[in-house]
């Protein structure tokens, strides 16, 4: 049985033995002369949530697209739970929910219609559509707005509907385009915690988003692409084993200095609102300890904590490769 290897060399599982994730393989997607993605791998297995990293014009919407079935790619191969879109079109979007980053569509009709219709084109059972469409308007917190246009939803409103209409018929892969966009800070930690039900349950999640913070309370890894090219794959613990930098604040910025400086650690003084310094730290381990030395050694430590979380670390880690 061949085995497929990842960008940093090592290798992947067999597709066969992730039978509910989706596969892409060195795919390719031009528009006329703009190459939007080029020789692309990327993977996220069932039961897991899948960060996709990257700036804008990376490539991740027309990746996203193609994963959907929405575009076929030029070359290169793509599985969703070991079938291809090319030729089992229907049955891989009967497994797919998508959740572009607007809702964009039918602003007339009211959010129940709208998953009504969507209900009725995954030819859910009759008998079940209206319970189904109501357990979700219920589940993302629209139950109140119902009967209402879609034109007069809010932003996050829209950005609720949209994820209910991605899930009306339980599909095992979910692929998200900017999910929190709009979202007020409560319907983000909401967001978060459904995200994670849902990769608990099985399902293959895929979340492309700028907001890295986000991302690292709810990803078990990450993929990262830059200039329509797949750069890094990690899981969140070999990002987080790779050093996060931290920042340090004291009510006397000579004696913190001082102290570091003793114990042989290279840092940096950070202007800002609050005077502090910040250093690489490799692990949590590290960090206790440090804090521990500090408060030892009578240093009036007022803040301690990282400066960035494990993803952006890495994406700018990266970013500082490619320049």
């Amino acid at each position: 049985m061949a085995v497929n290897h990842d960008v940093t060399g090592g290798p992947a599982q067999p597709e066969s033995q992730n039978p509910g994730g989706i596969t892409a393989s060195g795919v390719s997607r031009s528009f006329g002369p703009v190459h939007a993605v080029e020789f692309m791998d990327f993977h996220a297995p069932a039961g897991k949530v899948t960060a996709l990293i990257g700036p804008n014009g990376a490539g991740k919407t027309t990746l996203l697209l193609m994963l959907a079935s929405l575009l076929a790619p030029d070359s290169g191969t793509i599985s969703v739970g070991g079938l291809d879109p090319q030729h089992h079109r229907a049955e891989v979007r009967s497994r797919i929910g998508w959740m572009p980053d607007t809702l964009g569509v039918w602003d007339s009709l009211t959010a129940r219609e709208i998953l009504t219709q969507i209900a009725r084109f995954y030819r859910l059972p009759v008998a079940g559509i209206a319970p189904r469409v109501s357990a979700m308007l219920d589940q993302v917190r629209l139950s109140d707005l119902a009967d209402q246009p879609a034109r007069v939803l809010s932003r996050g409103q829209q950005q609720r509907l949209s994820l209910a209409r991605a899930l009306i018929h339980d599909p095992s892969v979910l692929l998200l385009d900017e999910p929190a966009s709009g979202l007020d800070p409560g319907s983000r930690v909401e967001l978060r915690i459904m995200l994670r039900e849902l990769a608990e349950a099985g399902k293959a999640i895929v979340v492309s988003s700028h907001v890295l913070s986000e991302l690292d309370e709810i990803a078990d890894g990450a993929v990262f692409v830059n200039r329509g090219r797949t750069v890094r794959q990690q899981t969140m613990d070999e990002a987080a084993a790779s050093g996060r930098r931290y920042s340090i604040s004291a009510s006397d910025g000579t004696v913190l200095a001082a102290k570091l400086s003793e114990l042989g650690l290279a840092f940096r003084i950070e202007d800002g609102r609050r005077p502090a310094v910040s250093l690489m730290l490799l692990n949590d381990d590290d960090a206790a300890r440090l804090l521990r030395d500090l408060v030892l050694a009578g240093v009036g430590v007022s803040s301690f904590a990282p400066a960035s979380g494990a993803l952006e670390e890495t994406y700018m880690n990266l970013e500082g490769e490619r320049r």
